[in-house]
């Protein structure tokens, strides 16, 4: 069902990189949201009108919050496929993240109902009444909400969407409270012990756990993230793969939404290498990457040293004490100054992220004293990094 409504909406669907293409899969999703709930709702409150139930007709308005949820999805994916204008240079992409948060608080929000209403059965226990027809509208709706799931989950993991995987989980947590119904009607039934209330706030935590996780994993790029150490492959795998790059450093990753990523990087080339010649590279690597990755890509230009034999066995040197002192210290940018009395040795320290600043100043002075002892005339002008490359 999923794989025929997918191809039967969305245009060119495996081009799940293109804007347009992601805007039909989120609003494919919302609507098929809006109308499944809409559905149960319409069902549920009938028959709830029908047979006088309150607990059916509370379950129908949990849908009609559910098609709401459904809507704000909507909204949210139609203003993220918004284009770039002159108040917002980089799109409106955020927007899918803010709309999934309103999703999570929402997803929260049903918890701790859900948790109210438990802690009440707690305190003031009721008779659990079994009759066949909610009973089989109970079961029809965990049907209708696990496929809903799936489909939502499905989709947002293809599109690596934030506000459909939190859709997904939303209907996840009504399969779990509808199944602790479900299951503490049984077991009332055929024991006699009534486990309504105790199942409720058991299933009402996992639900508002989930409120949380959602909204944890949608604050993190909005707050800004290290970039995911699978996508620093390929833009530093992309950019030495070609010839007159011999290395890079220094990748930052500027996250704009699902569908716009702008990155910079620094380039090592030759000093021996005519500059225009060079620079002609990087032009090529930025459009060429780009337009492969599907990001904005802005290189920076490293010269350095690949031939001078007595550099490169002194930047071996300094390669080695660094990772005696620590294996994860990285060092970039080495360049050598000879003077008459002592010899410079520039370069960036990539400090890890967990060191404190006393342990950073401590590793500097190291290397700076143990590059004395293998030659008095060094002197160390180090520039303390950091990487910002998820770990």
């Amino acid at each position: 069902m999923t794989e025929l409504l997918v191809h039967k909406f969305i245009k060119d669907y495996d081009n799940t990189e293109d804007t347009q293409v992601r805007t039909s899969y989120g609003i494919l999703t919302s609507v098929v949201g809006i109308f499944c709930n809409v559905l149960l709702f319409a069902v549920k409150f009938s028959i709830g009108l029908l047979l006088h139930s309150l607990a059916v007709t509370a379950d129908a308005f949990n849908n009609l919050s559910d098609a709401a949820s459904s809507i704000i999805s909507f909204i949210g994916v139609k203003m993220a496929s918004k284009p770039a204008d002159e108040e917002h240079p980089f799109g409106h992409g955020r927007i899918e993240y803010i709309a999934a948060l309103i999703v999570s608080f929402l997803i929260m929000e049903v918890g701790l109902t859900f948790l109210k209403s438990s802690v009440g059965k707690v305190m003031h226990p009721e008779e659990l009444a079994f009759e066949w027809i909610p009973f089989l509208i109970l079961v029809l709706s965990i049907g209708v909400k696990l496929w809903l799931g799936a489909f939502n989950r499905k989709l947002g993991n293809r599109i690596d969407s934030k506000v459909m995987l939190a859709a997904a989980a939303d209907s996840m947590g009504d399969v779990l409270t509808t199944s602790a119904t479900i299951i503490s009607i049984l077991i009332c039934r055929f024991t006699s012990v009534n486990v309504d209330a105790y199942a409720g706030i058991i299933v009402s935590a996992i639900v508002m756990w989930a409120g949380f996780s959602i909204a944890k994993d949608t604050l993190e790029p909005l707050i800004g993230q290290g970039a995911p150490r699978e996508l620093y492959q390929k833009i530093s795998e992309a950019v030495e793969a070609y010839d007159g790059i011999v290395g890079t450093h220094d990748l930052i990753v500027h996250n704009y939404g699902p569908s716009h990523s702008m990155a910079s990087i620094h380039a090592e080339v030759p000093n021996n290498v005519d500059i225009e010649v060079s620079h002609e590279i990087i032009d090529r690597v930025e459009r060429e990457v780009s337009k492969q990755l599907n990001i904005t890509l802005v290189i920076h230009m490293d010269p350095v040293e690949t031939q001078d034999k007595k550099v490169l066995e002194v930047k071996a040197k300094v390669a080695r004490v660094i990772k005696a002192l620590d294996p994860k210290l990285k060092f970039h940018d080495f360049r050598m100054v000879s003077g008459e009395e002592h010899t410079n040795l520039i370069f960036d320290l990539v400090i890890p992220r967990e060191y404190s600043k006393e342990n950073a100043e401590r590793i500097l002075q190291q290397v700076i004293a143990l590059m004395q002892e293998v030659d008095s005339r060094y002197q160390c002008v180090i520039t303390m990094d950091k990487s910002y490359v998820a770990e």
